[in-house]
């Protein structure tokens, strides 16, 4: 899982989030709103945490069955925390390779005849690092 400063790094790069069932994410609440759950990671779930459309923009709904009392918080008060498939999907045709170093993995890109290669000893932050380059590129 990519790290929290990463998942913000993507968002405020211009990443837009449309969520769907088995999605993780982070509460980012405002700075005057005291909560411990901004820590705790959530799945979008049938079941529990449901992605609702309203007059004033999308929500995620929190179900009964989540253990402490919050009905529901606007998509731009959570943070999205992207697994690996989906940062490899989202780099599209750029992505070329994902490689094993001895202590990290490697994900190489192609913008524009250019290679770029990006190296984490996490998968998952490495294509994320990947991305954040792609998305600074296309502005």
């Amino acid at each position: 899982m990519i790290t929290r400063e990463l998942a913000l790094a993507l968002r405020d790069s211009g990443l837009v989030w449309h969520p769907e069932s088995g999605d993780r994410f982070q509460l980012d609440l405002p700075s005057n709103v005291e909560t411990e759950a901004e820590a705790d990671v959530f799945t979008v779930s049938d079941m529990t945490i449901d992605t609702l459309s309203t007059p004033t923009g999308a929500i995620l709904a929190f179900n009964g069955t989540t253990e402490w009392a919050l009905d529901s918080v606007a998509i731009a008060d959570a943070v999205w925390l992207p697994r690996e498939d989906q940062l490899r999907e989202l780099l599209r045709g750029a992505f070329r390779s994902l490689g094993r170093l001895d202590d990290a993995f490697e994900v190489v890109i192609d913008v524009g005849g250019e290679k770029q290669q990006f190296e984490h000893p996490d998968a998952a932050e490495a294509y994320g690092l990947a991305l954040l380059a792609l998305i600074g590129r296309s502005r």
